[in-house]
């Protein structure tokens, strides 16, 4: 029974594998074959496939040369449905580019033909572009938009298209010259590296223009007759986007420049050689934005015919296969008021070290001024500093006390020194002895007594420094910014000696000046100030703050964390009666305390804080200068690195800033 059982199931196999082989049409081999050929497409490179009709190596050099113009892009490619009719089949290829942002889809069709037990592709120029002929390769024209223009208050244009001249050396007019002669005159004369331009000009082709520097043409010193007088030397008009100056809210703003070797291989075929991009700031930040879609032309043309043919040739021998047109980028709205931003420019000029004036408008958030002195050396100072902010602070260890019971006119213990956990505090140098003694802590906040505040840190913890800093708008998220920034840092939990600092602005609290300018705004709007930079953000994705650095300066890495993690939007944010009390005391730092010289500046009645913050190991410490005001609809930050005492060094720049802002 077993042996009858084991004949009946083998003659069963036999039968069904006999029905399978009788209706194996071919069609998976078929399949398999145009699938191959898909992913060998997809690859530019047919190298190893079965091809009939020409040799394998001489399709995969015209392939490579077909498409060369569309380098580094490469096709998706997908086989469709198989069309079997004996040993010869047919399969459409959908083929979709990537051109930049355009998007070029178009549909061949293959023959495959059975030799033997294989199926080749028969090859012909239409497989690889339906409209494509024998002997042509494909021609790519980008056609990039005008970039958009950054604006500021009132669309005011603060980057826009203004004139140029690129200065350079022109190789098809030099003559008989020497070019490196020519290129080291030239260098010179316009003050780029000599030994390196020289190199750069003999090393470039005979029809080559070498650009040395990029010159605005409004006062301009270097004139067209100098150029002209070096052989082959030229001057060519352009335009570029430009702020009204150089420096101009530059660490703000950005640049824009030709896109480097690095920023063309990130962007994945986005970019080529030759492309404007932007670089730093909201040039960078909103590139895609600003920059637009560029247009594409892809033409088919003769193989071997030159540009120059081309261009002589009547008509013009190129077919149009696809086009894309160019979309122009965005403007990009800001807040930024560009006769503040150049007063607050003006005002930093003659500072050495790095220093900010930062401005804003209480009652909306908007950044006026964002400014980082020339001591800054390009970096973003105003926004993203991160400093011990010193007596400034105080304006949060007042909000903490007044919540906790007290009144501007509370008394507090303003000694000449205080010691806490063998660390010995002190006053500023020259703290008059007038205001020692029983205060009121309305007059130790106008003369910035340390040790007042200092003794009064049991009736204020930690957390409620924290919860009052984010009252007032710091160490918090910036959701309307639209920009990088560090809005501070102010810890939750310090005992003893760091608690003790963090009541004069010092340990671990750090704010930058846009922070400080917040702070003070926040007191004059009666509730949390929120920033507003940005007026029309695009897809960026701005980070709201940076975590803290010790040196100032956030890492690279540090600019996408949040500001404070364990301190979001505040569930306790200033009141109008808090914000009064916090303004009466403002006010008195101007009307009795060491800020008197504000007294003077015209119009609304100003209210200040100084701030004085010790840094390094130097014996006496170096200190960072500061002050923040209020003047009307107008809040004011001044900072300057190393720059001693905050109401004689920053003092005298908020006030002239203030004066001349009106």
């Amino acid at each position: 029974m077993g042996k009858t059982k084991n004949l009946v199931l083998g003659l069963t196999a036999l039968m069904i594998a006999g029905s399978l082989a009788a209706c194996d049409d071919g069609r998976s081999g078929a399949e398999g074959a145009a699938k191959q050929l898909a992913s060998s497409l997809a690859a530019l490179d047919v190298g190893s496939l079965a091809v009939d009709g020409k040799d394998a190596a001489a399709a995969n050099e015209q392939l490579k040369a077909v498409f060369a113009a569309l380098d580094p892009a490469k096709p998706s490619v997908e086989s469709g449905a198989v069309k079997l009719d004996g040993d010869k089949a047919s399969v459409p290829l959908n083929f979709t580019w990537k051109i930049g942002t355009a998007e070029w889809k178009y549909t061949s069709q293959a023959a495959l033909k059975k030799s033997g037990d294989k199926w080749a592709v028969q090859w012909n120029s239409a497989l690889l572009e339906p409209d494509l002929k024998d002997g042509e390769v494909l021609d790519k024209t980008v056609i990039a938009p005008s970039r958009a223009e950054i604006l500021g208050a009132g669309d005011a244009k603060l980057v826009s298209y203004r004139p140029v001249v690129q200065v350079g050396i022109d190789k098809t007019a030099i003559g008989s010259a020497d070019p490196a002669a020519s290129a080291a005159k030239l260098a010179q004369l316009v003050g780029v590296d000599e030994a390196a331009y020289v190199k750069q000009v003999q090393a470039s082709g005979p029809q080559a223009f070498v650009s040395a520097i990029t010159l605005r043409q409004e006062g301009r010193t270097i004139t067209d007759q100098q150029i002209a007088a070096i052989p082959g030397a030229r001057g060519i008009p352009d335009s570029l986007p430009l702020a009204p100056t150089r420096t101009f809210a530059r660490a703000v703003l950005g640049s824009v420049a030709e896109a480097s070797a690095e920023q063309i291989q990130k962007a994945g075929g986005a970019l080529k050689a030759g492309d404007v991009v932007g670089t730093g700031g909201l040039e960078e930040q909103y590139d895609s934005q600003l920059r637009g879609q560029d247009g594409v032309s892809i033409k088919a043309r003769p193989q071997g015919m030159t540009d120059d043919q081309i261009k002589a040739a009547k008509p013009d021998p190129r077919r149009v296969l696809f086009a894309a047109d160019a979309k122009a980028g965005d403007p990009l709205k800001t807040t930024l008021d560009p006769r503040l931003q150049q007063l607050a420019e003006d005002t930093l000029a003659g500072v050495g070290p790095a220093s900010a004036i930062v401005a804003l408008r209480p009652s909306t958030g908007a950044v006026l001024a964002a400014a980082s002195g020339p001591g800054s050396n390009g970096y973003n100072t105003a926004m993203l500093g991160q400093y011990a902010p010193g007596s400034t602070f105080k304006i949060v260890d007042s909000l903490a006390l007044i919540r906790n019971g007290m009144t501007p006119d509370s008394k507090v213990e303003c000694t000449p020194t205080i010691t806490v956990d063998g660390r010995t505090f002190k006053n500023a140098e020259g703290y008059p002895a007038s205001s020692l003694g029983s205060v009121a802590l309305r007059d130790a906040f106008a003369h910035s007594c340390n040790t007042a505040f200092i003794s009064s840190r049991d009736k204020v913890s930690q957390a409620q420094l924290e919860s009052a800093a984010t009252s007032l708008g710091v160490a918090v998220q910036a959701p309307k910014l639209g920009a990088d920034a560090f809005l501070g840092s102010v810890p939750g939990n310090a005992d003893g000696t760091e608690h003790a600092a963090s009541m004069i602005g010092q340990g671990k609290v750090l704010l930058s000046p846009l922070a400080a300018a917040i702070m003070a705004g926040s007191v004059a709007h009666g509730a949390p100030v929120s920033p507003q930079l940005v007026l029309n953000p695009g897809a960026a994705s701005p980070s709201a703050g940076a975590t803290p650095t010790a040196s100032g300066s956030p890492s690279s890495a540090s600019l996408a964390a949040p500001a404070s993690p364990a301190a979001p939007a505040s569930d306790k944010p200033v009141t109008p009666a808090e914000a009064a009390a916090l303004s009466d005391m403002m006010r008195a730092v101007v009307t009795s305390g060491h800020a008197g010289f504000l007294a003077s500046v015209p119009g609304a009645p100003v209210g200040a804080k100084t701030g004085t913050a010790e840094f390094g190991n130097d014996n006496p410490p170096k200190t960072h200068a500061w002050i923040v005001a209020v003047h009307g609809d107008l809040a004011v930050a001044v900072f300057v690195e190393d720059g001693g005492l905050g109401a004689t060094t920053s003092g005298p720049l908020l006030k002239s800033f203030l004066t001349a802002a009106g």
